[in-house]
């Protein structure tokens, strides 16, 4: 009896066992097949609906028309969904289709008539972009868009502007620009208008937005799903406010344990990764209810996503590695609150903003609020208007090793943030390098060669939290100081340190070149071993400093096809700076929360390498993002 027992639990065992499937689609399948190999599915949306926890999706090459609405998540680390791109194969999904019954209107004009039926139950060209912190320069904007032969043309309110095309006076394409379109709709068609110049439009590839998405799921709490390789485009989405639910292009819609890898993300209306928030906990609260200022809003909202299970363990712990993202409106990356306890490493973003037609909060390269133990490393950032905007609650954040060049705005904006958080070996490189608003900030082994704005904010009281937690330690408004800058190199202009200051009528805000803008905060600086050229200013405090006001490194970045090289000249005195080595012991506690400057498991962390990855000196490292990078005229491969 004892084997017939043996092989009786083992059939019960095996029976209880789920064996992982691989899906597959392709342009040549049908939804009526199974989906093997050999019977492909036409359609990604067909596989998602079928695919369980520890399945895989297999998608080949071809464009695939459709939103891709995952109906369930994976179970764990190792128990996932995972979207993939077949091997070498280019797979594009988008959220447009192709309009080829265009019709003449006036020399240059064309004009398509679109059934509304065509756009099934949502109609872009009849959903105008709109929410909190929102601004419409005084013209309605829509979230369709046109393209001809994949890119973008600019969205114009007057047909009178289609036929007499003008040149936008802010963004960069001049040219580009007058390539215009206008939409008007009634009860039963939507009309377009474009003007394409000497192209017919029914010889060349015209697409417009008809979906506010290509990867989203409908409903939050879909875990654990990977999408990789693919090549997403062309979304009519929505302005994503951190006080509403925020769709991206692909968003993982207040779920945990996403991986988001190796894909080209482009042309999004407004943002194109989300990590963001859901509906429930509020939507655009406060241009529903102005009554009360949007900080308070956002406090409120903060206080229901608490209550509706915020935590490392229903939210965030997101990985979004290796992808390139360029041309959206809003951003690159955003995220309200989903964001928590996630890595953002190797991507490149670039082009955001670009068109510059609307404006508002909520834009930059990476835009995220409540980046609570947060890795942001290795990415490129540039023409984004703003680089990093780390808004509210940057807490056990860690900036590190980033290329941020040619950002009209700034390169880094912390706001109202009370620490900890560390920005080390980066490269900050544009007109504006800090935008500094907040406190308990630890920068170190940077090189600044913009100036910085030191600003406090007495007027909104916002949160900090327990150590590597959501849950709430308290609230206090943003006095600024109590920063700490070791072994950083600042750039200055030339001319004395506060020859770069803006004119503000505030005597509180202070903007220039160096440290010495933190000279009136209220909470004092930690100093050491930076250094200052060119006419940057140091701090009134310091100790251990190398000012050479006529010297000049020369910093240049210089872009030679994929590579990106920074040109600088080192002399030899720049060893002279007493610089020590950063870490949890040196950097102390932030004074508002109290807590440790440590890495996000609560382990002392370290600054030991630079921005290569190579090993620093324990005595004394080199100051800035390189170890021993050599003197005189260097030319280092920084992409």
């Amino acid at each position: 009896m004892k084997p017939i027992l043996l092989i009786l639990l083992s059939l019960t065992g095996l029976s209880g066992q789920t064996h992982a499937r691989e899906f597959h689609v392709s342009v040549k399948g049908s939804d009526s097949n199974d989906g093997s190999a050999s019977r492909p599915y036409r359609t990604i949306s067909a596989a998602a609906a079928v695919a369980q926890p520890g399945d895989a999706i297999t998608v080949h090459e071809g464009t695939y028309r459709e939103r891709v609405t995952p109906p369930r998540g994976g179970e764990s680390e190792s128990k996932r969904i995972v979207y993939q791109a077949a091997p070498g194969e280019k797979v594009a999904i988008k959220g447009s289709e192709a309009i080829r019954n265009w019709k003449p209107f006036l020399a240059g004009v064309w004009k398509a008539t679109v059934p509304n039926s065509f756009f099934g139950g949502y109609n872009p060209y009849k959903d105008l972009i709109a929410g909190d912190w929102f601004t419409d320069k005084g013209r309605p904007h829509h979230t369709g868009e046109v393209y001809l032969n994949g890119k973008s043309l600019w969205e114009t309110n007057l047909l009178e502007r289609v036929l007499d095309p003008q040149a936008s006076p802010d963004g960069r394409d001049r040219e580009g620009s007058t390539w215009v379109w206008f939409a008007e709709s009634d009860e039963k068609n939507t009309y377009l208008y474009a003007n394409f110049h000497d192209k017919n439009p029914n010889g060349e590839l015209v697409e417009i937005n008809v979906r506010d998405s290509c990867f989203y799921p409908d409903q939050p709490g879909r875990d654990y799903i990977t999408v990789r390789g693919f090549q997403m485009s062309q979304a009519a989405t929505q302005w994503a406010a951190p006080t509403a639910e925020q769709i991206g292009l692909i968003g993982t819609h207040w779920s945990k344990g996403w991986i988001i890898e190796n894909n080209v993300i482009s042309d999004s209306k407004c943002a194109g990764i989300s990590l963001g928030k859901d509906r429930k906990t509020g939507h655009n609260v406060w241009i529903n209810d102005p009554r009360k200022d949007g900080a308070t809003h956002y406090n409120e909202v903060i206080v229901r996503a608490l209550e509706a299970g915020w935590s490392r363990e229903k939210i965030g712990s997101h990985v979004v590695r290796n992808n390139v993202i360029f041309n959206c409106e809003q951003a690159g990356i955003v995220g309200s609150l989903g964001a928590v306890f996630s890595q953002i490493a190797n991507n490149h973003i670039y082009n955001i903003w670009a068109k510059r037609q609307f404006t508002g909060a909520e834009m930059a390269g990476i835009k995220l609020h409540g980046a609570i133990d947060v890795v942001i490393k290795s990415n490129r950032i540039h023409n984004a208007g703003r680089g990093l905007w780390m808004d509210w609650m940057a807490q056990g954040t860690r900036i590190t090793g980033n290329l941020l060049y040619d950002n009209s705005t700034d390169d880094l904006f912390v706001e109202v943030d009370h620490g900890p958080f560390l920005v080390d070996n980066n490269l900050f490189l544009s007109g504006l390098s800090l935008l500094d608003v907040s406190e308990g900030g630890a920068y170190a082994h940077n090189l600044m060669t913009g100036r910085i704005r030191s600003v406090p904010e007495p007027r909104r009281s916002t949160p900090y939290h327990k150590a590597h937690s959501t849950a709430l330690g308290g609230l206090s408004s943003t006095v600024g100081g109590d920063d700490r800058f070791y072994n950083n190199m600042f750039v200055g202009n030339g001319a004395p340190p506060a020859s770069g200051a803006e004119a503000d009528a505030n005597p509180l805000r202070f903007g220039g070149y160096g440290l010495w803008v933190y000279n009136q905060r209220e909470y004092p600086l930690m100093t050491g071993g930076n250094v200052y050229w060119k006419g940057a200013g140091g701090y009134f405090e310091e100790r251990g400093a190398l000012h050479t006001p006529a010297a000049d490194p020369k910093p240049e970045i210089v872009e030679e096809g994929e590579s990106v090289y920074l040109r600088l000249n080192l002399s030899a005195d720049v060893g002279k700076a007493a610089t020590r080595l950063v870490n949890t012991e040196l950097l102390g506690k932030a004074k508002v929360s109290g807590l440790a400057y440590e890495n996000a498991d609560g382990s002392a962390l370290a600054v030991d390498t630079d921005y290569f990855g190579k090993a620093r000196k324990a005595a004394a490292p080199s100051a800035g993002p390189f170890e021993d990078p050599g003197q005189g005229a260097l030319k280092l491969k920084v992409w």
